[in-house]
Formats: structure tokens, sequence, C-alpha cells
């Protein structure tokens, strides 16, 4: 990676138009997780290892809904 940011990604769950989806972007240290209808809105800012976790813990079978 050259220091720029990734593009930023959509969510596998978004609705079938693509609108009202949660964004995620990868910047080296940090996520950023924002709403596609607000990209210039608030963002979410999370270390990678604390994303990482959340991942992690969000698929596991017994935290699944």
């Amino acid at each position: 990676m050259d220091g720029r940011p990734w593009p930023w990604r959509r969510a596998s769950a978004s609705d079938a138009a693509g609108n009202q989806c949660v964004e995620v972007q990868w910047t080296g240290y940090y996520v950023l997780v924002r709403d596609s209808t607000r990209p210039h809105g608030p963002r979410l800012s999370f270390h990678s290892d604390a994303w990482t976790h959340f991942l992690e813990t969000a698929r596991r079978p017994d935290t699944a809904s």
C-alpha cells in the first residue's frame, strides 16, 4: 500500500437498490464507517485491532441473531 486509503466498501447485506448501506474504509491503522446515504456526514473510527475483534465476535455462531 502506498499510503493512500483503500476505497470505501459497501456492506454485502445492503438492500437490492444499493441504498441505505453501511460502508467501511481501511486506512492502515484505522477503519472508518459511514452511512452511504451521507458520504460527507459523520464517520465512526475504530482502531484496526478493535475492528478485527468486532468482526470475529460478530461471526461467532453464539452471537449471531
